[in-house]
């Protein structure tokens, strides 16, 4: 943590850090999701002497929730593919013939 971060900041650093180790990330790309996230609401506060145009426009992340990290495809949530992997690692009889809805049924979306 840098040393220009408040004490508010490096609470919301370490909370938003524990949270993606929690979720299952990595330690070292948990430090990296805590600290992009810290600069871009501290660049949106007015906190930090320089930002870039995408860090002072569109959704905080607390707001986005989520909605570009990768996990999720657009807005019908998991693409086919990843719902045939998830199938599969579930060892769903018949998954290679079903369709997007089909597969999201059997997994029970």
């Amino acid at each position: 943590m840098p040393q220009s971060w408040s004490g508010k900041r490096e609470r919301q650093y370490e909370h938003i850090k524990d949270s993606a180790e929690d979720r299952g990330a990595s330690s070292e790309r948990a430090k990296e999701i805590a600290a992009r996230t810290v600069n871009k609401n501290r660049a949106r506060s007015g906190e930090s002497r320089q930002a870039s145009k995408t860090s002072l426009k569109g959704k905080s992340p607390q707001q986005r929730g989520g909605e570009r990290s990768g996990n999720r495809k657009g807005p019908g949530g998991l693409t086919k593919d990843q719902l045939y992997n998830e199938a599969k690692k579930k060892n769903i009889d018949g998954r290679s013939k079903m369709t997007k809805k089909e597969l999201e049924q059997a997994l029970g979306r």
